[in-house]
């Protein structure tokens, strides 16, 4: 199940189902640790001696998030018990708080009493080894606690705080946990219990016929008891509701803090253009860990999650974030990146959000050969990221810290890690992490990084080292050009492969081979790269109703169809993106920028009800298929936006000048 609902703010990221329970809850940096990992932690309803839970069927939902916040807003409907709860919940923009708002309304001709139950199933730095649960007798709270994490719960109805509580075992022998207590409307009471196991908490409200009433739960979150008890002492005083509305109004200034004028595009798109930024917000770790996913169901799939730092996926959203203005937010992004880079000059596969190498399918061994177990792509792109942010907000200072431990550093490598035959890059791994060889992407952003680092030295008046990274990017275009283009075919190859001793190229088609454009080694412009975008339209684009591009020809990664005339692969949001991107760039006309439009309106359409983007869609249905949210589609629809904006505004100065 994807992740409805997402709220954070740098250190402790929330994410809810479509039935508003907490399956992920990250602290203290985003993506690490998961303190439910994927668990529910259920929310449950007794009135007048009927029970469910929000994850029955009878309820009917909404689920959104108020405007231009990360402030949920939810409704939930139940015709048998004839209430309707309205939900917001978000983390304080500041601190390790999460808060909760439920509205109850009552549609009966009588009062009645209600009450809310929470279930809070967490297993501690992801293991339910050793943790303990109990009441706090001193504030009325219910803490759970391990080592140096400790998380409080409390809350109010307005009159009281916590009606019932109890602790118990879970998931150990014959114990389910202590959910299956609330289900007559009443808790035992148990103070504490350790190793695996949970805690529910209940609230009490009085709703008159007709009419509703609010309460508010919260979640503190610390390194000790005295940490979490301050924080809830601090939600007390100020007041659970005022705290809520205060985050919502952050994060509305945040999102508008620039103004903008959005052209001929539809709210629709105007209104995933901001929630995209919101969402990409609370996938950053504020120590500079651009994560890419954070939705563990993926973990049924593999064992292993999308929870790391790919420098790859994080350049490309440094980039998107940059061009809409919110430079300061990214710039830990690129310390993070010189302080993970090698001696060598080379950014690994992917990094832990604090900092330490993420796990990896890389060999340093294949076939008895040593080799490097990189995408080489990870490495340049970083440097074409930040010359792009230098060229649009000219923050001189940031390159020049990063210039002897970063820039330099990283072009040495990509300038000598070169095939002295084929003048590209060495053989590395794809982008998509699948295929090692030598890469049209791969080239190209190595291409790009070089150009970047020949900036940055002819910034710093370094005209050695200038000369050198030009001579070294004009090298790597010339081999592109030689051995990636191939003329029988018309188009550019995915990349080249060796077998038998020979340099074979694969001509499968392959979305990423935009990168020749986007990163500079030819115009969109040149008829190799029109030729090239024109067949991957026609052989990429999914050809059901759902409609969309693949990433390449026979995309087995969470494959649907084996019609692959109809379905080359699962249509990608980015890859969909990305021809948009290239429509834009040769957009010659304001009539030629409908198809594009179009593409943003796809994409609005294909998200969520909430907003949430995927990586990938059904090609049947359109439900979403991977990871949501995808940190990288939310990014690419917000540069594809960009893009659409700066290239309306010229061709309009056209018309009327």
């Amino acid at each position: 199940m994807p992740r409805h609902l997402v709220t954070g703010n740098g250190k402790m990221l929330i994410n809810l189902d479509r039935n508003c329970y907490i399956r992920d809850l990250y602290y203290p940096y985003v993506g690490q640790l998961n303190h439910v990992s994927g668990y529910h932690c259920r929310v449950g309803v007794w009135v007048e001696g009927q029970f469910a839970w929000l994850g029955d069927d009878e309820w009917e939902r909404t689920l959104a998030y108020e405007e231009d916040s990360l402030v949920t807003r939810v409704s939930a409907f139940h015709p048998r018990l004839g209430i309707t709860l309205n939900i917001n919940d978000g983390v304080h923009q500041r601190e390790n708080i999460f808060i909760r708002r439920f509205t109850v309304e009552n549609g009966s001709d009588r009062e009645r009493e209600v009450r809310l139950f929470f279930h809070q199933d967490l297993v501690i730095s992801e293991t339910e080894v050793g943790d303990t649960a109990a009441y706090y007798p001193a504030n009325h709270t219910v803490f759970h606690y391990k080592r140096d994490r400790y998380f409080m719960f409390d809350g109010t109805s307005g009159q009281e705080g916590i009606y019932q509580y109890t602790t118990g075992v879970k998931r150990f022998h014959q114990a389910e946990g202590t959910w299956k207590d609330a289900e007559d409307g009443h808790l035992m009471g148990n103070p504490i219990a350790q190793g695996s196991v949970d805690s529910t908490i209940s609230f009490r409200l009085f709703v008159e016929p007709g009419g509703s009433r609010t309460m508010y739960y919260w979640m503190t979150a610390g390194e000790n008891l005295e940490e979490v008890k301050k924080l809830n002492t601090y939600v007390r005083e100020s007041g659970a509701g005022n705290l809520l509305d205060r985050t919502k109004i952050y994060w509305q200034r945040w999102v508008t803090k620039q103004e903008r004028d959005f052209a001929n595009l539809s709210d629709e798109v105007v209104k995933m253009y901001k929630q995209s930024l919101l969402i990409v917000r609370t996938q950053i770790d504020e120590h500079g860990a651009i994560i890419a996913a954070n939705d563990t169901d993926i973990l049924n799939y593999n064992r292993d999650h999308y929870s790391y730092m790919w420098p790859r996926d994080g350049a490309l959203v440094a980039y998107a974030m940059s061009m809409a203005g919110y430079q300061g937010m990214i710039v830990p992004f690129f310390h993070f990146c010189a302080k993970a880079i090698t001696d060598e000059g080379y950014l690994l596969h992917k990094y832990n959000p604090d900092g330490t190498v993420g796990s990896s399918w890389h060999p340093y061994l294949n076939q008895g050969q040593q080799q490097l177990p990189i995408q080489e792509d990870e490495t340049g792109l970083v440097l074409f990221t930040l010359w792009q942010d230098y060229a649009k907000h000219g923050v001189i200072e940031l390159p020049q810290s990063l210039y002897p431990n970063l820039i330099r550093k990283a072009a040495r490598f990509l300038y000598t890690y070169v095939d002295p035959e084929l003048q590209l890059p060495m053989p590395s791994y794809d982008l998509w992490e699948e295929r090692y060889g030598i890469y049209t992407f791969t080239a190209s952003a190595v291409y790009g990084g070089m150009i970047a680092a020949a900036n940055f030295a002819r910034l710093f008046g370094d005209d050695r080292r200038c000369a050198r990274y030009e001579q070294a990017a004009l090298r790597i275009k010339n081999g592109i050009l030689k051995h990636l283009w191939d003329e029988e075919a018309g188009r550019f190859a995915r990349g080249l492969y060796r077998k038998d001793g020979r340099w074979h190229k694969d001509m499968t088609l392959e979305s990423s081979v935009y990168g020749i454009f986007e990163f500079g080694v030819l115009p969109a412009s040149d008829e190799r790269v029109a030729k090239t975008m024109n067949a991957i339209k026609e052989g990429l684009s999914i050809k059901t109703p759902v409609g969309g591009i693949a990433r390449y020809f026979q995309d087995y990664y969470f494959q649907r169809s084996a019609d692959l005339s109809a379905v080359p692969g699962n249509p990608w949001i980015i890859c969909t993106l990305w021809m948009a991107e290239y429509e834009i760039e040769t957009a010659a006309s304001l009539d030629e920028l409908r198809s594009p439009r179009e593409t943003l309106n796809w994409v609005v359409r294909h998200a969520l009800e909430s907003g949430i983007l995927s990586e990938q869609l059904d090609p049947f249905d359109g439900s979403p298929v991977s990871v949501a949210p995808l940190t990288w589609s939310h990014a690419t629809f917000v540069l594809t936006v960009l893009k659409y904006l700066d290239k309306y505004e010229k061709l309009t100065r056209h018309v009327y000048t």
